[in-house]
């Protein structure tokens, strides 16, 4: 067999793999990225994407391409539940940030607003700028064999269409092949958790159902209905196309139902929760899945890393999936990026699992706490499993009822939809992830939150935490702090008296061949501070400087000028990529 070297082999081309691939292709990194299938996603799956996943996407260029793909997130916000779509409506609330209590908390936090765009839409928007980067994307191409020793990991590959088998060799490899990752089984990577936690079907759909979406928009529609007690109700709506194409969730139980796959039982399920006989149904794929709480115990092993589904598999609650996929790569790439080119010691790899491990778990029981939370709520509605129709409805206008159990039962809907805000408004669980690792030069504990962690996200430049946004003026126009940070490189912030950062930066760059940006924001300067944001965001004196890493988080700060800025920045920088002195 024929065997073709690099230096980064990436298994898969869905959101984690295709950002890491991405990346590492803009640094000028060989990668190779290898997926069984023709192409990218072919159906919606993953839809939900949140403002981190967004600024990411603003990072490698393609902004603006997902926007033009995507339902805008303010038409993202109303979640609805209903009889059935052209039925009685039940319950409202706000989402994602769009409700007049949380607008302002999203629209402070980042420069992106978040959008539904489904998997089907954005992994194409990657893969071509993967492409226009220079990566090496092989579709049909399937993993068979993935093994490594002290200096390389070989892969064995078939190419789906010639047939051939050939070794790919490669000095570090990505696993970023979803839930059933060939490459965490072959290394043994260690997980824990439970899997078959649920059963559902994901029926992809077109409908012209704008007369009853319209005016009141949303990303969700959860249809509750007699006999259907499970916790996406009798079935759920996702948007892929307003307001004329869908994906229809349904949950059910596989011991005591079986869902008829055929187009005229699909059909007729969908007619059922949809509840207009006129409307026409095209039915367009139909997918079946598991629900899942599993995250991977360790993200490295040697020279092979986990990324995305591979590494936490769970229930699609809270929409994070694909979110910290992306993230994942974001976090893995400038790492590989600097040890590959030798401006790294192996040991900055290890905090790519101590700072996303932690996330990875986070993320995997935030969600299957929002299944519980979320499933509560048909239940209030009075329903139950193996009612009939008319059991169902006699309960339901119980709750309506002006009697004690109505009142009671509409109490009870009300503290479900507030303890929901934990499922469609958890900006800080969101946002809010701060890393603990040998990558982030701490100076103090972490900063206290002042507010629920996982409802708010609170700023702060305390190493370890995201550069806080705020906008800024430079050559006259409204920028983002975060638009000075990025692009594969460090960058240093510092404001007025600060200028010896500068030259710190220039020089300490040079000699570790690693560059690092410098800007001096403040008032009436390049970078104008001209709504005295940065100020109160930077918790550092004028004088002192804030050292972000290529993903936007801060790696150092200094609070002041200090004697030797030059050494100072020196220790820390080779502090976060783990070089000798």
């Amino acid at each position: 067999m024929r065997t073709v070297e690099t230096d980064v082999l990436v298994v898969g081309a869905g959101p984690a793999g295709l950002t890491t691939t991405a990346l590492l292709a803009r640094d000028g990194i060989p990668v190779i990225a290898v997926n069984k299938y023709p192409d990218c996603a072919h159906t919606p799956r993953a839809h939900i994407t949140n403002q981190r996943a967004m600024e990411v996407f603003r990072d490698l260029g393609v902004e603006e391409q997902v926007l033009a793909r995507a339902l805008p997130g303010d038409q993202m916000g109303h979640n609805v539940w209903a009889t059935s779509v052209a039925g009685r409506e039940l319950a409202r609330m706000y989402a994602w940030g769009s409700g007049p209590q949380r607008k302002g908390d999203y629209e402070n936090a980042s420069p992106c607003t978040m959008v539904n765009i489904g998997q089907h839409d954005l992994e194409p928007v990657l893969r071509d700028r993967a492409l226009e980067l220079g990566a090496d994307l092989r579709f049909n191409t399937e993993l068979v064999e993935i093994t490594q020793d002290e200096t390389a990991v070989t892969a064995t590959v078939l190419d789906r269409v010639t047939d051939e088998r050939y070794v790919i060799r490669a000095r570090y490899a990505v696993g970023a092949d979803g839930g059933r990752s060939l490459v965490a089984e072959s290394l043994g990577f260690p997980f824990e958790g439970e899997t078959g936690l649920g059963t559902a079907v994901n029926i992809w759909l077109e409908a012209d159902l704008e007369k009853y979406r319209a005016d009141r928009p949303g990303a969700l529609f959860l249809t509750i209905q007699p006999g259907r007690d499970f916790w996406l109700g009798a079935g759920t709506f996702i948007t892929v196309r307003p307001w004329n194409e869908w994906v229809l969730i349904v949950v059910y139980d596989p011991e005591k139902e079986t869902i008829d796959l055929t187009e005229e039982g699909l059909t007729a399920r969908a007619r059922k929760v949809i509840g207009d006989p006129d409307v026409p149904i095209r039915i367009k794929n139909v997918s079946q899945w598991q629900l899942n709480h599993v995250v991977a115990t360790r993200y490295r092993n040697g020279r092979v890393f986990l990324a995305g589904d591979a590494a936490h598999r769970h229930p699609p609650a809270n929409g994070l999936g694909s979110n910290t996929s992306v993230q994942d790569g974001y976090n893995l790439a400038w790492k590989l990026s600097h040890v590959v080119r030798g401006l790294a010691g192996d040991a900055l790899l290890d905090s790519y699992h101590d700072e996303r491990q932690p996330v990875g778990r986070q993320v995997v029981d935030r969600a299957l706490e929002s299944v519980g939370v979320f499933g509560r709520i048909p239940s209030i509605f009075g329903v139950e499993a193996g009612q009939s129709d008319e059991e169902g409805e006699a309960a339901l206008e119980r709750f309506f009822g002006d009697n004690d159990e109505g009142r009671d039962r509409r109490a009870k809907l009300q503290e479900a939809l507030e303890a929901n805000e934990f499922h469609f408004n958890a900006h800080g669980v969101e946002l809010g992830q701060r890393y603990s690792s040998t990558a982030a030069v701490p100076d103090g504990p972490m900063p206290e939150y002042t507010k629920d962690p996982q409802l708010y996200y609170q700023p702060t430049t305390w190493p370890g935490a995201y550069l806080p946004h705020v906008w800024v003026v430079r050559d006259g126009k409204r920028v983002s702090t975060l638009d000075l940070a990025g692009q594969g490189e460090f960058t240093l912030l510092t404001g007025i008296g600060g200028e010896e950062w500068a030259a710190a930066a220039a020089k300490v760059g040079d000699e570790l061949g690693v560059p690092i940006r410098a800007h001096l924001v403040g008032r009436g300067r390049d970078v104008d501070d001209a709504y005295a944001a940065w100020a109160g965001a930077r918790e550092v004196a004028e004088d002192g400087a804030v050292l972000v890493r290529p993903d936007r988080y801060v790696g150092w700060r200094a609070q002041t000028l200090g004697d030797d800025p030059t050494g100072d920045l020196r220790s820390a920088l080779r502090s976060i990529l783990s070089t000798k002195e």
